[in-house]
C-alpha cells in the first residue's frame, strides 16, 4: 500500500484533498454541489488508476565506449530496450538522464521478444565527469494524477579528461628506491658507490676501503650517492579568485593533466592535490595515467587555499622531488614561496603561473622558478627551460 501511495503525484494529492473536503462538507452541511465535487475527484481517481494496472516487463542495457575521452572527441553510446513479456509493450516513455540533461524516448509498440534501439551522445566540450543513466520507465495517466517510474539500467561515470600535450622527459630522480637513479646528494650508505675520502672520527668502520687504505698509507672509507625514484607531485590553484577567467582555470587543468601523464610515461609516481580532490602515488604499473586523468576531470573549482591545500600535499608526499605549483595570474609571489617552503629543500619546486594576457616566459626569482604560460601550446617550451634553469 506504501508503495501504490508512493505513485501518487502532487496533482494526485490535490484531488484527492479537494475530494476529501468536499465530501465533509456535504456530510456536513448538506451540500449537493460539494458532493457532485467529491464525485468527480473519485471518478477521476478511479479512472486514472487504470493506466497503472499490469506490470512493464523490460531489458534495457547502454553502451558507452569509450568510457574515457579527451574533451572535444566524438562519443557516442547505444541504448536497447527488449520486451520480455508475454504480450505486446504498448508505446513506453523512457527517461535517460545524461549529465545535467537527458533525453527522452518514446518507445514504439514492441511484440514480444522484439527489440528496439536508440543511439544518444555525450557532450565532451567540457572536461569533467559525466552521469549516464539509470534509463527510466515512466508509467502514468493522461492527468497526471499517477506516476510509476522503474530504473533498469545503473549509473555510468564517463570521464571527459583535460586536453594535454607533449612534454620531454623529466630526469628528475629523488625518492630512495632500490630501482631508483642516482640523485647527487652522497650519502655513507646506499647502492651507488661514488668515491673515496678520507676517514673522520665517527665513519662507519665497515665501509673503509682496505686496500685502497694500504696502498694511500691513510685510512679513507667508500662514499655512495643516494639512489632515487622520482616523485612528481602537482598542485593546482583552485581558487576561481586566483584566475582572470574559467578558461584560465581550465588551461591549468591541461597542465597538471599533461605534467601528470609525462611522469607516468616515465615510470615516476605521481600525486594531484587540488581542491577536494587528493591522488596520492599513483604509479603506471597500478594503472596511474588512468587515475591521474581521472583525477583531474573530477576536480572543480574551490575557495581553498594555496599554502593549505600544499601543506596537505607535503604531508601525504614527504619524499617528493619535483613539486609543480600551477597558479593563475593573481596570487602574489610570497603566496607562492610559502606554498613551495611546505615541501623538503631537496625538492625541485617550480611555479606556473596561467596568464592568457602575458608572453610565455621564465625566470627565478629567490630561488623559486616562475613560469608564465599564456596556452597549453606554450608549456613544453617553457618547461623544458624552466627544469634545466
Amino acid at each position: 500500500m506504501a508503495k501504490w501511495f508512493g505513485n501518487v503525484t502532487s496533482i494526485g494529492w490535490g484531488v484527492l484533498l479537494l475530494g476529501a473536503i468536499a465530501w465533509v462538507a456535504a456530510t456536513a452541511l448538506g451540500w449537493i454541489e460539494a458532493a457532485v465535487v467529491a464525485m468527480a475527484a473519485l471518478f477521476l481517481l478511479i479512472g486514472a488508476a487504470f493506466f497503472m494496472i499490469g506490470r512493464t516487463r523490460l531489458a534495457v542495457a547502454t553502451v558507452v565506449e569509450p568510457p574515457r575521452v579527451a574533451v572535444g572527441q566524438a562519443l557516442t553510446g547505444e541504448l536497447r530496450a527488449r520486451n520480455e513479456a508475454r504480450g505486446p509493450l504498448v508505446s513506453t516513455t523512457l527517461e535517460f538522464p545524461i549529465g545535467a540533461g537527458g533525453v527522452t524516448y518514446d518507445l514504439p509498440m514492441l511484440m514480444p521478444g522484439a527489440e528496439h534501439t536508440e543511439l544518444f551522445v555525450v557532450p565532451t566540450q567540457r572536461r569533467g565527469v559525466i552521469d549516464v543513466g539509470p534509463v527510466r520507465t515512466v508509467r502514468g495517466d493522461p492527468l497526471g494524477l499517477f506516476r510509476r517510474v522503474q530504473e533498469w539500467t545503473d549509473r555510468t561515470e564517463v570521464f571527459v579528461h583535460p586536453r594535454t600535450t607533449h612534454l620531454e622527459p623529466f630526469g628528475v630522480g629523488l625518492v630512495r628506491d632500490l630501482e631508483g637513479s642516482t640523485a647527487q646528494n652522497t650519502s655513507m650508505s646506499d647502492l651507488a658507490f661514488h668515491a673515496l675520502r678520507e676517514y673522520v672520527p665517527g665513519d662507519d668502520l665497515r665501509h673503509i676501503h682496505w686496500r685502497s687504505s694500504a696502498r694511500h698509507g691513510q685510512l679513507l672509507v667508500r662514499q655512495f650517492l643516494d639512489t632515487r625514484r622520482s616523485h612528481i607531485v602537482v598542485i593546482v590553484d583552485s581558487s576561481p579568485t586566483s584566475y582572470d577567467s574559467e578558461e584560465e582555470y581550465e588551461t591549468a587543468m591541461s597542465i597538471a593533466g599533461s605534467l601528470l601523464r609525462r611522469g607516468i610515461l616515465d615510470e615516476f609516481d605521481v600525486s594531484l592535490a587540488t581542491g577536494d580532490v587528493l591522488l596520492v602515488r599513483a604509479t603506471a604499473a597500478g594503472g596511474g595515467g588512468r587515475s591521474a586523468l581521472d583525477a583531474c576531470s573530477r576536480a572543480t573549482p574551490q575557495p581553498n587555499n594555496l599554502v593549505e591545500i600544499t601543506a596537505e600535499a607535503a604531508g601525504q608526499a614527504p619524499d617528493a622531488s619535483l613539486v609543480m605549483l600551477v597558479t593563475g595570474r593573481y596570487p602574489e609571489f610570497v603566496t607562492l614561496q610559502r606554498a613551495a617552503g611546505q615541501f623538503s629543500v631537496d625538492a625541485t619546486t617550480v611555479a606556473v603561473r596561467v596568464d592568457s594576457s602575458q608572453r610565455a616566459g621564465f625566470k627565478a626569482v629567490a630561488d623559486l622558478p616562475m613560469l608564465t604560460v599564456p596556452d597549453l601550446d606554450q608549456l613544453p617550451i617553457v618547461l623544458a627551460k624552466g627544469l634545466s634553469g
